[in-house]
């Protein structure tokens, strides 16, 4: 994290939280309401989790003035670096949180999915743990439902838990247009403009999987999520050959297991 020089410790104080989020590789935190970081109740358990936590919340909230030596003030504000952490989790499970993830979500400012089938879709930091100091921060996408690590070694360094497990899934019931239909679309190996033969038949038998499952699904009334797309009407050939090809793959899977 970048140093921030200041001509004085008052400037330093007055300005720590615009200094923390403007800081490079602080892109994925939003800013923490005054009122928020100030109600005690949002900070109930805290104080066992953050060394010198009244000195780092002090200069959180922008009244710390204690005259200490370089060593303590940089211990104050590793601490106050974990607690301005730690309380983001849960601020930005808030309405007032939500709507400013969401503003940076649609900004893009998370990152796109490298998935080339995902065509590009923001991504959400989230945590795989709630404890800190276990797991570093992983950006979710919604099409594809698959975990990245950040690009960024400075991103990557974030800890897990200043976003929480829930946080991704909260902002999509709060606000489910945002949730992106999920894509069937899938690539598919060929060989000078030809399926590849093993990697096809394989692709068609999981396709027949995948459709039987929908009917059963949609017999049981179970919203999929899936895009709406036009069935393609198959020949007796095609058929013939699927079901070929789904004998050889189960008889495959079969014998792999004995």
């Amino acid at each position: 994290m970048d140093e921030f020089n200041s001509e004085t410790d008052s400037e330093y104080s007055n300005y720590w939280r615009d200094w923390f989020i403007s800081s490079r590789g602080n892109e994925y935190f939003c800013e923490i309401d005054e009122d928020y970081l100030t109600d005690r109740f949002n900070l109930t358990g805290l104080n066992t989790e953050v060394q010198y936590y009244q000195y780092a919340l002090d200069l959180v909230t922008d009244v710390f003035d204690l005259d200490c030596d370089d060593d303590m003030r940089e211990q104050i504000e590793k601490s106050a670096r974990h607690l301005y952490g730690l309380v983001h989790a849960r601020y930005i499970v808030t309405t007032r949180g939500l709507s400013k993830m969401l503003d940076k979500f649609k900004k893009g400012e998370f990152g796109k999915c490298p998935r080339v089938v995902c065509q590009s879709h923001p991504l959400l930091p989230m945590g795989q743990h709630d404890s800190p100091n276990i797991s570093a921060v992983k950006l979710y996408c919604a099409k594809c439902e698959d975990l990245y690590n950040p690009k960024s070694s400075r991103h990557a360094a974030i800890d897990g838990a200043y976003f929480g497990t829930s946080f991704h899934s909260i902002l999509f019931q709060v606000y489910p247009a945002m949730l992106p239909p999920k894509s069937s679309a899938r690539y598919e190996p060929r060989v000078f403009g030809f399926k590849v033969h093993a990697a096809a038949a394989l692709a068609r038998w999981q396709e027949v999987k995948k459709e039987d499952m929908l009917l059963r699904l949609k017999d049981l009334a179970v919203e999929t999520g899936f895009e709406e797309e036009e069935a393609e009407e198959m020949t007796d050939e095609e058929m013939s050959e699927i079901e070929d090809d789904t004998k050889l793959i189960e008889d495959g899977l079969v014998g792999a297991a004995r």
